[in-house]
């Protein structure tokens, strides 16, 4: 990814809306008959989601690291995180506030 955090936050929120809207609305065209193909997907996207998060989140921090700028390398996770951080509590209180959709 890059080394500004606001972008790497911003990549995450998108592969993840990315991939909420994908199931929230895939699912309604779908028949509601069990198969192991549901189980199958499910963990494949687990997989898949941790592999993109771990790219987001970890390459450039550990390319710094890896460099020997150890203390840039954690900034950059921490501001990240942080960032992320700040942008879930935000979908939390949207949620729970029952006033978005």
């Amino acid at each position: 990814m890059t080394r500004n955090p606001f972008i790497n936050a911003a990549a995450a929120l998108l592969y993840i809306i990315i991939v909420a809207s994908s199931m929230f609305y895939g699912t309604q065209k779908m028949s509601h008959e069990d198969s192991v193909i549901a189980p199958i997907a499910a963990l494949s996207l687990f997989t898949l989601s941790a592999a993109v998060m771990g790219y987001i989140f970890f390459y450039q921090p550990l390319q710094l690291f890896l460099e020997g700028k150890k203390k840039a390398g954690v900034d950059l996770f921490v501001r990240t995180t942080m960032i992320f951080a700040g942008v879930t509590v935000v979908i939390l209180i949207i949620l729970f506030s029952g006033s978005f959709f």
